[in-house]
């Protein structure tokens, strides 16, 4: 009886399409093309939302020494607290406040995120006022 080999089955059973088992150049083409237009139409909105929440940051931490210049009132009072407020310097006022301030920054420099800037400078605690935000790249002053 002549049974087949594995050689004479071999090129039989498999086609020259079965063996193939790799990507050809155009459905690689095809696949980086793809994959560029969808970082083509996703980076700017990751980039405006990158942006939007350093922005975000900096009215927060305004909000918190806001929070921090009310606290500090509370707790001295308020010609006490306007006593110890006046004749002092940026570093010197938050100093006063990072007791109020949650994980605060050493420096008062250091406090707000990069491109953005604020200062303590109104002199009277009598009338309590925002803290105002300056965006430092456009010089643009902040409402929030």
């Amino acid at each position: 009886m002549n049974t087949p080999t594995r050689l004479t089955i071999w090129p039989a059973v498999w086609s020259t399409q079965s063996l193939r088992r790799a990507f050809s150049l155009v459905e690689m083409m095809a696949c980086v093309s793809i994959i560029g237009i969808v970082a083509f139409m996703a980076i700017p909105s990751v980039t405006r939302m990158h942006s939007e929440s350093i922005r975000k940051n900096a009215i927060s931490k305004c909000e918190g020494l806001n929070m921090a210049k009310a606290s500090f009132i509370q707790m001295y009072g308020r010609t006490q607290a306007n006593a110890v407020w006046q004749a002092k310097n940026d570093q010197q006022r938050y100093d006063l406040l990072r007791p109020y301030l949650s994980f605060a920054e050493a420096l008062f420099i250091n406090y707000m995120p990069e491109g953005f800037s604020t200062n303590l400078s109104d002199n009277s605690l009598l009338n309590l006022s925002k803290v105002p935000l300056v965006n430092s790249t456009s010089n643009e002053s902040i409402s929030y």
